[in-house]
């Protein structure tokens, strides 16, 4: 069985890659595991997750608080960014993904923080998501 954070984070790629609106946006090929160098324009990154357990007497299962940042890269403002991470939300809040071997039983949107980072000034906002997973 695939791990619930691995399959979580597939399906949301998945999602993400399929929404026709994000993809008008940010482009096509921009949603990434890791922050590719010298990037233009706008991209997504999976961020980090705090995954725990949250087994029940009879059912096997994971509650994760995880994050996804998107970055305004070398041209791009906070205003797109910004408005890129509106349609990350509207494409994620509470939708009914399958991440391999689980069974979402909610994924919420929980917060937005737009910062620029300290040493390249590029804005990002990183968007946070609570989701819990059974095990099938």
């Amino acid at each position: 069985m695939t791990a619930p954070v691995v399959a979580l984070r597939a399906a949301i790629q998945a999602r993400l890659q399929e929404d026709a609106a994000l993809t008008a946006v940010i482009g096509p090929g921009r949603i990434h595991d890791e922050a590719p160098r010298a990037m233009r324009g706008l991209y997504i990154v999976h961020g980090d997750v705090y995954a725990r357990d949250w087994s029940t007497g009879s059912d096997s299962g994971c509650e994760q608080d995880l994050g996804l940042a998107v970055w305004a890269g070398e041209s791009g403002s906070a205003r797109q960014a910004l408005e890129a991470a509106a349609l990350v939300v509207a494409a994620l809040d509470d939708v009914p993904l399958a991440p391999a071997g689980h069974r979402l039983v909610n994924l919420r949107w929980r917060s937005s923080r737009l910062a620029r980072d300290g040493v390249t000034g590029l804005a990002c906002v990183t968007l946070r998501f609570r989701a819990v997973t059974e095990n099938l």
